[in-house]
């Protein structure tokens, strides 16, 4: 990396996960690290504290004031605006002023073989998934990943930058900087791509299905010479973005999909069950070989056997992994925080924290939890808080993602003042559409210790909670652990 140690990097919006694996690792690198977010919670306030990094808050320009505009570098993150005090500052003292995409593709990725992870669903556990078996077989990989591993050490690591050493990249969709309006991955200098469903999202910065499916045109657009495209071909757009590359594409394309029907497919899943052990296995069929292969993994529900499938294709066909090699990480993998991760079993109650934000993941990840708990009641929380979900674009689709739940808590939209009042989406109606369809909800129209108490008291020994949230959700699943506590034992 082409940073003098002598320099100091501060990081603006220091708690987003792909902004904070990169100062972590900096500063464990030998540099001296600050940053600064408005909110700071766990997981990332503790991965940062824990490497040393600075932390200051809320954001002020006095952050700055430590630091040579000569020497020192500022790295802002893509959620900060351009009126932001540190941005403002930053500008006005005339510092080196990088988004993280940009300063890596500068930096780092000229020389390296990228593989990038993208989709809409399933970035940060496939990619995560990914750099493990790659390291499980020894291949020491370079990665960079928005979420934080129970596996990994790190969610950024570098071991080489030299030609054609693998580099594993979370390929996010979001934009990268306020003065650089495209796509995180425009920046990714991929090799090989994996590439998940994609659905619409981020109805923030894409106005429709149109331009969302676009950027990722592009980007396989931009697939290397030699390169390969990894494809899930169980989503409308998805396939449209494969036909539009068609004849411009520059790469070896695989396909699978869980549907043993999809003709579109190379590979299939033919079985997928719980086993006796708890674990999950799949069982796919190569169209092009007409060969069988297994993948047995610790992670629950189809689309985890998807992410399986994608990793297992890009171990054997681009990193040069024996299929042994290959099969020994996927079932060896754990998964990562805030993905189905059980928090704690107070007074015979699971809770589980979950990313889960669009109806899409919701729904998997209900039949997910479905297919690890048969015979308990699962109890969702549901706290719409990103741009979208925030958004009445898919106000009839949660009613669908939610029907298997057997008792849904649904929040109402976290700052619906940010939102035009004639988009923000109605939690009151969603909870109105679940009881009309004999699912049992309740509003949760403002988290208060009453409301954590009420969560409490309809689960029973025997439940799953799982809490459904991309933020802090006030500090929810603590209370509950703490709350359950009070019940007794079993």
């Amino acid at each position: 990396m082409n940073l003098s140690k002598d320099s100091k990097v501060h990081v603006v919006g220091v708690c987003g996960t792909l902004m904070g694996a990169f100062a972590a690792y900096l500063q464990k690198s030998g540099y001296r690290v600050s940053g600064s977010d408005q909110n700071v919670y766990p997981p990332m306030s503790d991965v940062l504290r824990n490497a040393g990094v600075k932390l200051l808050s809320p954001y002020s320009a006095g952050n700055l004031s430590t630091l040579d505009p000569s020497r020192d570098v500022v790295v802002i993150g893509n959620t900060i605006g351009a009126m932001n005090p540190e941005a403002v500052e930053a500008t006005q003292k005339k510092f080196k002023i990088f988004s993280l995409p940009a300063l890596m593709e500068e930096t780092m990725l000229q020389e390296t073989s990228n593989f990038v992870v993208a989709g809409t669903h399933g970035k940060t556990t496939t990619s995560s998934w990914l750099a493990y078996v790659l390291k499980h077989a020894n291949r020491n990989p370079n990665y960079f990943i928005g979420g934080v591993s129970l596996d990994l050490p790190e969610s950024f690591v570098i071991t080489q930058l030299n030609s054609g050493h693998p580099f594993v990249l979370e390929g996010d969709e979001y934009d990268t900087a306020y003065w650089d309006k495209v796509p995180k991955f425009s920046h990714y200098l991929p090799n090989h791509i994996l590439l998940n469903a994609i659905e619409y999202d981020h109805a923030d910065i894409y106005p429709n299905l149109d331009a969302y499916e676009s950027v990722f045109i592009k980007l396989l657009n931009n697939v290397r010479k030699g390169g390969s495209v990894i494809a899930c071909v169980d989503y409308v757009s998805t396939r449209k973005v494969l036909e539009a590359v068609k004849k411009t594409g520059n790469f070896k394309l695989t396909t699978y999909s869980k549907d043993p029907k999809n003709a579109q497919a190379d590979v299939v899943l033919k079985e997928y069950k719980l086993e006796s052990d708890q674990t999950f296995t799949s069982s796919w069929l190569d169209r092009r070989t007409d060969s069988h292969f297994t993948l047995k993994t610790q992670m629950p529900g189809e689309h985890n056997a998807l992410n399986a499938c994608a990793v297992y294709l890009a171990c054997i066909q681009e990193a040069g992994l024996t299929s042994l090699e290959a099969l020994s990480g996927i079932a060896a993998f754990r998964g990562v925080k805030r993905r189905q991760e059980v928090r704690g079993e107070i007074s015979g109650v699971v809770v589980i924290d979950d990313f889960a934000h669009h109806p899409t993941a919701v729904t998997e990840t209900i039949l997910a939890l479905k297919s690890k708990y048969p015979n308990r009641r699962l109890l969702t929380v549901f706290e719409p808080r990103n741009a979208t979900s925030r958004r009445k674009i898919f106000q009839n689709e949660y009613v669908e993602a939610f029907l298997k739940s057997d008792h849904v808590f649904i929040a109402n939209p976290y700052e619906p003042e940010k939102i035009p009042a004639d988009q923000v989406f109605s939690s009151a109606h969603l909870v109105e559409e679940l009881v009309r369809r004999s699912v049992a909800a309740t509003l949760l129209a403002k988290l208060t210790e009453k409301q954590v108490d009420e969560i409490c008291s309809v689960a029973q020994s025997g439940d799953v909670v799982v809490v459904m949230s991309n933020g802090g959700f006030g500090g929810l699943i603590p209370k509950l652990l703490e709350r359950l506590k009070g019940k007794g034992s079993p």
